[in-house]
């Protein structure tokens, strides 16, 4: 699928060889738009050759850089750059794309610690640029879907409703290897695996009253959150035991479950043009923001820094 645009848009990106990338260069691909460079410490990025073949390549960030500026001066800028880099560098790599006065497209989450929020809005007020981030799980169709359905009930006073989240993903031994199961470089499973997860429920269900984590470690997380309109019980996990016997005997590696009373939503299917309709939302100037992002980013960071079994509550003050 190509969707025709008015405007052909430049695109560089940063973290070409991740597991998410491929999504981000077919929606740049679907739209319409061009990806004049990439870069990514690891070379294993022939997926460039499907999408964009005449792409520029780096494997180092400084070379990326320099590029991309000489590409400014020359008067070819880079309108947008597309961040799919380790969590934790998300916000340095937001802020080159600002220094060459383009704009940022960055994957979940856009920050590991939310004062770094602070600084990029700043940032983008001195710049005269835009970062947009990911939250890919709000333009799920059943996700708009639920939250009218609850909109409209909560409306009419409804009763609190009870929730029952479980996403378990098996990562085998190489996942605590590399960045993803270091905590300080991705945020833990609460970040990495989990963050859009919360977003979504802050989305549907209103703001944090509550929240206690009564289990984590490096592979496991779980709790109960309570919001406005909603008690959230929540398990991650990146260990099979979480998968159900009767999906692994099916050689199923993936479980992910919500249910809401006696209703439940099914997370299968609806998330394959999920990141091209990211980008034309964003491309139209209707993305999200820094100030969307923050309430999850924050709630992520309670999570993973509070007390284990010890509830604590939100000051409103």
């Amino acid at each position: 699928m190509v969707v025709n645009m008015s405007t052909t848009y430049r695109f560089g990106l940063l973290g070409a060889a991740g597991y998410v990338a491929p999504r981000h260069m077919r929606a740049i691909h679907e739209l319409g738009h061009e990806l004049v460079a990439a870069c990514d410490t690891h070379d294993g990025v022939g997926v460039l050759d499907r999408y964009f073949p005449h792409s520029a390549f780096f494997t180092e960030v400084e070379r990326f850089d320099r590029h991309l500026e000489k590409l400014r001066r020359g008067e070819t800028p880079v309108d947008y750059i597309s961040i799919c880099t380790p969590n934790y560098l998300h916000d340095a790599h937001c802020r080159l794309a600002l220094r060459v006065q383009s704009h940022a497209i960055c994957e979940k989450p856009l920050v590991i610690n939310p004062w770094n929020l602070d600084q990029l809005s700043e940032l983008e007020e001195e710049h005269g640029r835009n970062i947009w981030t990911i939250l890919q799980l709000r333009l799920h169709p059943e996700v708009q879907r639920l939250r009218r359905t609850l909109t409209a009930k909560a409306s009419v006073d409804h009763p609190r409703t009870h929730v029952r989240l479980t996403y378990a993903t098996h990562r085998g031994p190489w996942y605590q290897r590399s960045w993803k199961g270091d905590p300080r470089r991705s945020g833990t499973v609460a970040m990495n695996i989990g963050v859009h997860f919360f977003d979504m429920l802050l989305w549907i269900f209103g703001s944090l009253d509550r929240y206690i984590v009564t289990e984590r470690d490096e592979h496991v997380m779980r709790g109960r959150l309570v919001l406005d309109r909603a008690d959230v019980d929540w398990l991650l996990s990146t260990s099979m035991d979480h998968v159900p016997a009767a999906l692994q005997a099916e050689g199923q590696r993936v479980y992910r479950a919500l249910s809401m009373g006696d209703d439940s939503f099914d997370f299968s299917t609806g998330f394959d043009n999920l990141h091209t309709r990211s980008y034309q939302e964003i491309i139209s100037g209707n993305g999200f923001t820094i100030t969307d992002a923050r309430s999850s980013i924050e709630l992520v960071y309670k999570l993973r820094t509070c007390s284990l079994g010890v509830e604590h509550t939100i000051s409103r003050t």
